[in-house]
This record gives structure tokens, sequence and C-alpha cells, in this order.
């Protein structure tokens, strides 16, 4: 896996060796997101369900001025930090806990998210509730944008928002929240 674009671009990331809990996002995918997100200078990002850090790492290579990567998986974390390590990254935060406890976490210290990447195990069904979090708890900041990723079409309908932008690679669907 490399990274697509930024400082570190062409950077080549190692990925966990992990397909039964972990699925890194393809750069095809990550391009696209990106681009469709625009300019990130200087905003915070939560990379929560990090995995091998890919997505948050983009991020922070296209300048956001910091990303906090969550993930509960020992093996992510590693690779997720030995990436970090390998490309000289000092404006992150690792938080080795599950998504609530880690939200818990930012509401307690006041953290404020500029974008929000949910990426969590296909089979996973928080995201609606992780995003009903993020919105009641104040966790986001003014016109934030959540980025999901799945392997099914996920119902906005009950959460207030902007917009959505819908985006299909495959059977992958890749949704834009914008708050």
């Amino acid at each position: 896996m490399r990274i697509v674009a930024g400082k570190y671009r062409h950077r080549l990331i190692e990925y966990p060796n992990d397909a039964e809990h972990i699925r890194p996002t393809k750069d095809r995918i990550r391009e696209a997101l990106f681009s469709s997100l625009g300019d990130i200078s200087n905003l915070t990002v939560l990379d929560l369900y990090s995995g091998s850090g890919a997505m948050g790492i983009e991020a922070i290579s296209r300048g956001a001025n910091k990303c906090i990567f969550v993930d509960n998986n020992k093996v992510a974390r590693n690779v997720t930090l030995n990436n970090i390590k390998n490309l000289g990254i000092s404006n992150y935060e690792f938080i080795f806990d599950d998504d609530f406890k880690a939200l818990n976490l930012f509401k307690e210290k006041g953290y404020k998210f500029d974008i929000v990447i949910l990426d969590p195990p296909y089979k996973s069904e928080t995201y609606i509730d992780v995003i009903n979090y993020l919105i009641s708890n104040d966790l986001c900041n003014p016109h934030a944008r959540i980025v999901s990723e799945c392997n099914h079409p996920l119902d906005f309908s009950s959460i207030k928002l902007e917009k959505v932008k819908e985006y299909r690679y495959g059977e992958i669907n890749v949704n834009v929240l914008y708050l």
C-alpha cells in the first residue's frame, strides 16, 4: 500500500495481516475520497477503527493539523504505530481502546473534529450509533464531515445532516456526511 498524495506521496506503508478483522482501504478509493473532501489543511481528523492507519496518514500527508487514531486490535495498533514511526509523523495521538470508550474520553477532554473517518469491520452495526453519538455529544466542529465506508447501503434518514454524498466502488459504499 502507498500514500496517494501530499507530503508522504508514494511512500509505502504496511498493512495488517489480519484479513478476518482488518481490511485496508484501497489506494484508488482513498484518492477519490480525499479528492472529494478538498483542502483539509489544518483540520483535525479522527480515524476511528484505524486498521493500518492509511486513512489518517493520508489526511496528515495532505495537510491535516492532527489525526487521532483509534483501534482496539493489537495487530492494527502495532502496524499503525510502525507506519507513523517510519514516516516520522509527530502530529498524532493513538488511543488503544473500544470505539465508545474512546468517544467518551474525547467528550470528557472536550475534543472536536473536522473530519471523522468511520471504517469499522463490515459486520459492525455501529455506524449510525457512532454518528449519533458524535453529533449529540458535540464532538464535531461546525461544517464537519463524517466519512463512512461499508459494504452495504446505510440509511441516514434519522440523522439531521446538511447533505450526504454517496460513492460506490464495486461492492464498497463510501458516504460523506456534511454536518
